[in-house]
């Protein structure tokens, strides 16, 4: 409960970001995510999922988010704004002096998974939503190893993860390819 609660009063910046991270050490894999970005692991071309997304449907986050005074949309949105349910920042949904900071509408409480790693895993891809919402797991994971069996370098695999992504008119996909992509892949050696 400690600590010191950051206000930006009368900022016109309202925004936050998602947060996943991944961790090494002795063979185990720490995951901590905070949004709808995601980890997956590849193991034996097989995609693991170490995050799940937060998403206001989500019954535990729904549950949350009402209360602590806020709602969900027919759309999936918090107060008819955010599509998801965790961020850092975003600090309008975390103005609730009645409820603790991990039970605010938004929070930045991470959800950690342990991951034992194994002979078999090759590698992990971490990436936005922009990018999960045009490849599944199983997708991404297919496309990260036939690019590095042609030799293609990590950096140009995510340049082409992103073309692959990218829609050429986002109004006929109803905004699928057009949000921001980020993504970041780590070969597990």
């Amino acid at each position: 409960q400690g600590g010191q609660t950051c206000q930006l009063k009368d900022h016109p910046i309202q925004a936050g970001c998602t947060s996943v991270v991944a961790l090494v050490v002795n063979k185990k894999l720490y995951t901590a995510n905070a949004g709808d970005s995601r980890a997956v692991l590849c193991r034996g071309g097989a995609a693991l999922a170490l995050s799940e997304d937060h998403k206001p449907t989500q019954e535990r986050e729904a549950t949350r988010i009402a209360q602590a005074g806020g709602f969900v949309t027919a759309a999936g949105r918090v107060n008819g704004n955010l599509n998801l349910s965790r961020s850092v920042g975003d600090l309008k949904y975390k103005q609730n002096t009645q409820v603790a900071r991990k039970d605010q509408m938004i929070t930045a409480e991470p959800d950690v998974t342990i991951t034992d790693l194994k002979d078999e895993d090759e590698f992990v891809i971490i990436a936005c939503d922009g990018v999960w919402d045009c490849m599944t797991n199983q997708e991404a994971v297919d496309f990260v190893r036939n690019k590095l069996r042609e030799n293609v370098p990590i950096s140009k695999i995510c340049e082409e993860i992103f073309d692959h992504c990218i829609a050429d008119d986002p109004r006929k996909t109803t905004g699928i390819g057009g949000d921001n992509m980020t993504c970041v892949i780590v070969l597990i050696s």
